[in-house]
């Protein structure tokens, strides 16, 4: 019996909507690597890109457990002397929640030509609406 592998153009993807609202952010960010990686369907395979659409609303409404709201730290440099920057989680989720998530999501991806195509279809939005009711995604429970 021969193994089937499917073909990048076979691949069927699927929309799905995730609400954030008091999810925890590493358990939420799991899940949804996992969608969009396509490690939930039968013809996963590591080196071809199966994986869906994911919309995420709320997401300034996560929870963090323990003191990460004031001691998580995003840190960045602009690339200028003196350039340096770090935020706490806080300040991140006030002044822009999306990038919180997008940045958790992206660091459990792979780091090469897939993970950029994957964090492609990551849709992340700040409040409930979106501007993707014509694909009609899925409701996705995430078990937090």
């Amino acid at each position: 019996m021969k193994t089937y592998r499917i073909k990048p153009y076979e691949v069927k993807r699927d929309w799905y909507i995730v609400d954030a609202t008091g999810k925890t952010l590493g358990r939420l960010a799991t899940q949804i690597a996992k969608i969009l990686m396509g490690k939930h369907k039968v013809y996963w395979s590591p080196d071809i890109d199966v994986g869906d659409f994911v919309i995420v609303v709320n997401a300034e409404k996560i929870s963090v457990t323990g003191k990460k709201m004031d001691k998580k730290l995003y840190r960045w440099h602009s690339g200028y002397p003196g350039g340096f920057k770090e935020r706490p989680l806080r300040w991140m989720l006030q002044h822009n929640p999306e990038k919180v998530i997008k940045l958790a999501v992206k660091r459990m991806l792979p780091k090469n030509k897939l993970g950029h195509r994957m964090m492609k279809r990551l849709k992340v939005y700040a409040g409930p609406n979106h501007p993707h009711q014509a694909q009609q995604p899925k409701p996705l429970e995430i078990n937090a």
